[in-house]
């Protein structure tokens, strides 16, 4: 499996979006792209069931991003969301969706 940690993260000085380097690529995620992709049970479900996919989060910010280990950030939203762990894996998931796109 491919180590995705990143060499650098970085929140912009308007919270709305994280910088991400890695190796090979690097990626600017938008706050309200991290929001309505959050890995959290309320939005995916459990289980990859039931989860609800927030809409009108076109102006939240990120207010904090803080380190969990050494393999993810905890990312709190303006809106009050504060769940869901992003791992390396999943932000460059999202990265290099968002790529393609």
């Amino acid at each position: 499996m491919a180590d995705h940690t990143p060499l650098e993260l970085r929140v912009s000085a308007n919270r709305r979006i994280l910088h991400v380097v890695w190796d090979a690529m690097s990626a600017e995620l938008s706050a309200t792209l991290l929001r309505v992709e959050s890995p959290s049970a309320e939005v995916k479900g459990h289980f990859g069931r039931g989860g609800v996919k927030p809409t009108g989060k076109d102006d939240v910010l990120m207010t904090t991003v803080e380190p969990v280990g050494s393999y993810a950030v905890k990312i709190v939203f303006s809106d009050g969301h504060a769940t869901g762990i992003y791992t390396w894996d999943y932000l460059y998931e999202l990265a290099t969706r968002e790529a393609r796109a």
